[in-house]
Order: structure tokens, then C-alpha cells, then sequence
């Protein structure tokens, strides 16, 4: 192989082979490529990690960010100070998700160069339990959290949560029967609409506008066996929800299904009393997909841009969560037992009492805003 001479500090020359010298112009092709606005197609296995959003100076603390964040850097797409300040690559992410929360279907923007394999050079520098599965060109205003228009999440259990309070269970015979899904079903259709979950979540009074949110759908589909366990999942979707809200709803309608709680508690909730409302176990519960409904109309047929849609991808985002995510939350649910742990805090739990007048301690508090965002783009952190 023909050597390259090169004079170094101390006058001597050094011998190179070509093919370094062909490393370093690729490099330097890198640097000269400009940067497109992409949206990347996220799945990842939260377990282990304290969330999705990067906390600089928190390094003690690992998100899903810092491993994104150093394999676009080592892969070649962003430069390493824009690592740094991720503000230089105008980085949003579509939602926050909180500590051991997983996701099928995040979406990311940002400004990369658009190197050759793209996706396999990122997720080589990534942990198997993180995959970037598809990536599409956007407008260069595209803002993934302002432009999502609705978000989908899913929330796996142990169908042994709905037992009834006064029978015996052995959670792994328990199996749901019809009658008590159907009416597992009836209490989560009472969410669909518009209602003030102030209740739902912290540090927003009844008066906060931003409180109030729209639910689209929300159901139990139909249980399955796995491990000898039976679980079913939960779907929500919404235009965005506050912080702690999703854990609270599901956990509500399990303390009226196991008979701590009477149905009218719902109802009571949605009103200006302060109601005790208990939160689920964050593990089980994963963000399924957002949704950029609006966008799509305006650009997704306008000859430069693809909707963002992702029905190619949809064969490896269900390979993923049977690899990596419903393992996880069973073998957890399993190993840590945090459903039935949870389930025993429910007594302690009083239904009956309201702080009426709860309102006076917010009414000269300014329209809080809060991890989530109070601007109606926030989502589910937890």
C-alpha cells in the first residue's frame, strides 16, 4: 500500500498509509455536509434509566438522552459541542418520559448531517435496548413536541389488580372474567372528553386552565397469559396529559373496581374538591405513539415531505416490545412484585373525605407550569 509522507513537530517525517489519509477526508466530507431537520423513530426499554430528557450536570443520573446524544456524536452526524449545548442541533423530544417508563414509538427532531447509513452507523453506538427504527426529512420550523397533536400510551397490569377486595386471590390463577372487564371498560369510557384533572396530578389547583384535558379514547383490551401470569393492556389517548395523570387515572378505576372506592368518586374528582386519587405503579406503562395528524395535512402530501407515519416500521416496533419491553415489565412485576405491593397501600387510601374549599390555597397561585409543560403540549412524564 503507497505511504503518504507527512512532516511532523519535530521535522522528521512520518509514514502514513493512504488509507488513513482516506478516514480523514471522509471526515472532513462530514463537516462539509450541511445539516437537514430529520425526526428519528425511537423505541427504548426504560428500566435503568431516570427518564428520556437529558439533565446536564446531573451525570449521576442517566437518561435515555446520554446514550442518543453520544452515539450521534460518535456516529458522525452532530459535532461533539453540540452534544454539549443541544440547543445547536434544536433537539425537542415529543415526550418526557419519567424514571422506568418505555416507549414504542417516541419521535425526536433535529439538525444532522445526513451521512451514509444513517440508522445502522447511530445504532451501532447504542445499547440493544435503545433503537432508532426509522427517520424522515421534516420542515425546517418542525418542533416534535409543539407539532404533536395527540399521544398514545399503553399501560400493561396483572389482571389480578381488579380483584375484588374481599376475595382471596392467588395472583398467578387469577384470571379476569368478561363481566369485570366489561366494567373495567365503563369506568374508563367515563374518562373521554374533557374533564379537570387537577386531581390527577401536582401543584395544579382547580382553577388552572391548564388542568383541563381532552381524552379521546381509553379501554382494556381483551387479557393474555404470559409466564402464567395474565395481563392485559391499557390504551390512553389524549392531547396531552400532566404529569402522574395516566398512573392516577388507571388507579382510580382499579380502587373502584376492587370495591375501596364507589363510582361516584369519578365524578367527584372532576370537581373543585381536593379527592385523594391513588397512582398506579409506573412500571407497565410505555409510550405507544404520537401523533402529528395536523402536520400531515399541511406538508405530508406536498411533494418534498412524507407523512409522519410510520407503517413501515410497524413490524420492527412490535419485534422490539416482544424483545425488550413486555419481558421487562413482566419479569419486574414478577421478580419486584410492584403491582401487589401497590395494591396493599390502597386501604390506607381515604375515599370518603374532601377538603372542600382546597381551591383557597391555589387562587393566587399563577398558572403553574409545571414538568410537563401547562402550554397543553406536555405528556405523561411518569
Amino acid at each position: 500500500s503507497e505511504a503518504v509522507e507527512r512532516p511532523e513537530e519535530n521535522g522528521h517525517h512520518n509514514k502514513r498509509l493512504k488509507g488513513d489519509a482516506g478516514e480523514e477526508d471522509a471526515e472532513d466530507q462530514n463537516k462539509k455536509s450541511p445539516k437537514r431537520k430529520i425526526v428519528l423513530l425511537m423505541a427504548y426499554s426504560g428500566k435503568g434509566y431516570h427518564g428520556m430528557q437529558r439533565n446536564m450536570g446531573s451525570s449521576q443520573f442517566k437518561t435515555i438522552e446520554d446514550d442518543l446524544v453520544s452515539a450521534l456524536v460518535q456516529s458522525g452526524c452532530i459535532p461533539e459541542n453540540h452534544g454539549e449545548d443541544m440547543k445547536k442541533m434544536s433537539f425537542q423530544r415529543c415526550a418526557r418520559t419519567d424514571k422506568g417508563v418505555s416507549a414504542a414509538g417516541q419521535i425526536v427532531s433535529l439538525k444532522v448531517r445526513l451521512i451514509d447509513d444513517i440508522l445502522e452507523k447511530i445504532n451501532n453506538h447504542l445499547p440493544s435496548h435503545i433503537r432508532i427504527l426509522g427517520l424522515k426529512r421534516v420542515t425546517g420550523g418542525f418542533n416534535s413536541k409543539n407539532k404533536c397533536d395527540a399521544r398514545t400510551y399503553s399501560y400493561m397490569l396483572p389482571t389480578f389488580a381488579f380483584a375484588h377486595k374481599d376475595h382471596d386471590v392467588q395472583e398467578e390463577v387469577y384470571r379476569l372474567d368478561r363481566e369485570t372487564l366489561d366494567k373495567v371498560n365503563k369506568l374508563l369510557a367515563c374518562y373521554k372528553g374533557t374533564h379537570n384533572f387537577h386531581n390527577f396530578t401536582s401543584q395544579k389547583g382547580p382553577k388552572d386552565p391548564s388542568a383541563k384535558r381532552y381524552i379521546m379514547e381509553m379501554y382494556c383490551g381483551e387479557p393474555f397469559v404470559r409466564e402464567n401470569m395474565e395481563f392485559a393492556v391499557i390504551k390512553v389517548k389524549g392531547q396531552s396529559f400532566m404529569m402522574h395523570q395516566i398512573r392516577k387515572m388507571i388507579g382510580l378505576v382499579i380502587a373502584i373496581v376492587k370495591g375501596y372506592a364507589g363510582e361516584s368518586i369519578m365524578e367527584r374528582s372532576w370537581g373543585e374538591e381536593k379527592v385523594d386519587v391513588p397512582k398506579a405503579p409506573g412500571l407497565g406503562l410505555v409510550l405507544e405513539r404520537v401523533h402529528f395528524e395536523k402536520y400531515n395535512r399541511r406538508f405530508g402530501n406536498d411533494g418534498l415531505h412524507e407523512p409522519l407515519e410510520w407503517t413501515e416500521e410497524e413490524e420492527k416496533i412490535a419485534v422490539f416490545k416482544e424483545q425488550y419491553i413486555y419481558p421487562t415489565i413482566i419479569n419486574t412485576e414478577r421478580e419486584e412484585k410492584s403491582m401487589a405491593n401497590w395494591l396493599n397501600t390502597l386501604p390506607i387510601h381515604d375515599f370518603n373525605s374532601s377538603v372542600v374549599g382546597m381551591h383557597a390555597n391555589h387562587k393566587n397561585s399563577k398558572v403553574s407550569s409545571d414538568l410537563e409543560g401547562s402550554d397543553g403540549c406536555g405528556d405523561d412524564s411518569d
